[in-house]
């Protein structure tokens, strides 16, 4: 029997019709999990779930034992995805598994309760959307990190000159990433932890790392940490490595802050580049500034920011010569730029840019230890040359000439071993008083020689 064309033409519309309302929510609402990250920080522990969309999502705790629980809403998860094992201070596994068919569920196995903030980030390159769980250890931490070793007071006139150095990006914000996925992060923190090791070797002086792991520290938080009690910074110095869309450019470059406009394109370009990094590397909620709109209050403030920013391009000009002699310079000047994290009011700053990822041939250099012990010994050796040449009034390096110490400045033509016989003192002594790892000298410099033996010159 044959069926009427307009019937047959019917059914098979409403057949589609059907298929189409039936596809059609998993298709605007299915959203697909990537992946899990997991960083430790010194006072919490990071979750980040990678995912296609912004996440539906709901987030609770459980005790007996404590764990917390994260429903995704209409999820699924991507290909090869894999729970990652759990490697951390505050959590011990994590589990997943679908749930209800249409909803995947993420259990994080805690070593305690803790106090948790949840929040979206929209994407920002090199990521897509991720939902950032934030754990905080009720009770403290249960392994809590080695802490920066706290030295005694020390009288006046005798206490070491603090500088902070502060790593770029860090945790789920690698920074720039160089040929050969040579992460920014790992470069930059392995020459940071250096430039400590450098400055602690030296009388006087003391390094503070502002973050000694890999975990993501906001552009606030890391001036907020150089001048808490306990560290006090006297300098603040930023490392970082960075990129630029046009590969043959390469060069460390010192930057201070600018009152105004950046005092080039590249310094505009890169301010903006590393001032995005709290939307990379994730900061909940919005960021707010509690100091007071008071008119007094903003005259001394620019007062202070006056006094420092002529302080930082002195600082910053010191480390610039210092590392002209390590290394190739982008820029023989300090530049200004608008980075953010220079803006604490009352500590001298500068960003030290140690060289350009996006340069294939330097990118292969700073990821080399060697390169990087040369660019951290240059970096701690611009900072002790302009320390000896201004010392804080209340610093042992004020009083090291009245103490058996006196500074010698470098002539051209002068060698280590010249210096020490016309002052009757060893190589060993002058290394170790300045905490030289070789014999490489440049004009200009400043030396401590031992006072106590000193003869002639």
């Amino acid at each position: 029997m044959l069926r009427s064309p307009t019937i047959a033409s019917a059914r098979l519309a409403a057949l589609a019709i059907a298929a189409a309302l039936a596809a059609a929510p998993a298709a605007a609402t299915t959203n697909q999990l990537n992946g899990i990250r997991l960083h430790d920080a010194p006072d919490s522990t990071r979750v980040v779930l990678d995912t296609r969309g912004k996440a539906d999502y709901k987030v609770f705790a459980l005790d007996g034992p404590d764990r917390l629980v994260i429903d995704l809403k209409s999820a699924r998860v991507g290909r090869g995805f894999r729970a990652p094992k759990a490697d951390s201070r505050v959590v011990k596994a994590i589990r997943s598994s679908y749930r209800q068919r249409t909803n995947y569920r993420v259990v994080l196995d805690l070593r305690d309760a803790v106090d948790t903030k949840v929040f979206s980030l929209q994407p920002v390159r090199p990521y897509g959307h991720r939902l950032v769980i934030d754990l905080y250890p009720k009770g403290g931490l249960v392994q809590p990190a080695r802490p920066e070793p706290v030295r005694v007071p020390q009288p006046p006139g005798k206490r070491d000159v603090v500088i902070a150095v502060d790593a770029g990006h860090g945790g789920e914000d690698p920074g720039a990433i160089g040929v050969g996925r040579i992460y920014e992060k790992r470069v930059v923190l392995a020459i940071a932890k250096g430039v400590k090791q450098n400055l602690d070797a030296m009388p006087g002086l003391r390094g503070v790392l502002i973050r000694s792991g890999d975990y993501y520290v906001s552009l606030r938080k890391r001036t907020e940490l150089a001048r808490r009690d306990g560290v006090r910074a006297d300098f603040f110095v930023s490392i970082h490595a960075d990129a630029f869309r046009n590969s043959r450019v390469r060069g460390a470059s010192v930057y201070a802050l600018s009152e105004r406009g950046a005092s080039s394109e590249m310094a505009r370009w890169l301010a903006a580049s590393e001032n995005r990094s709290d939307l990379i590397g994730g900061v909940g909620g919005s960021v707010s500034l509690d100091d007071k709109d008071n008119t007094v209050a903003q005259v001394l403030m620019d007062i202070s920011m006056g006094h420092k920013r002529a302080t930082s391009i002195e600082f910053g000009e010191a480390v610039l010569a210092s590392l002209g002699e390590a290394t190739r310079l982008h820029k023989k000047r300090v530049e200004l730029a608008g980075f953010a994290v220079l803006k604490a009011p009352d500590v001298p700053a500068i960003l030290v840019e140690t060289g350009f990822l996006s340069n294939p041939a330097e990118a292969r250099r700073l990821a080399t230890p060697s390169h990087q012990r040369r660019i951290a010994q240059a970096i701690a050796g611009g900072i002790r040359d302009y320390l000896l040449r201004n010392p804080p009034p209340d610093s042992q390096l004020a009083s090291m000439g009245h103490e058996g110490v006196v500074r010698y400045v470098i002539k051209r033509g002068d060698t280590l071993a010249q210096i020490a016989a016309r002052n009757r003192v060893t190589l060993a002594e002058i290394k170790a008083l300045n905490g030289m790892g070789g014999d490489r000298i440049r004009a200009g410099q400043i030396l401590l020689i031992p006072f106590s033996r000193r003869g002639g010159s």
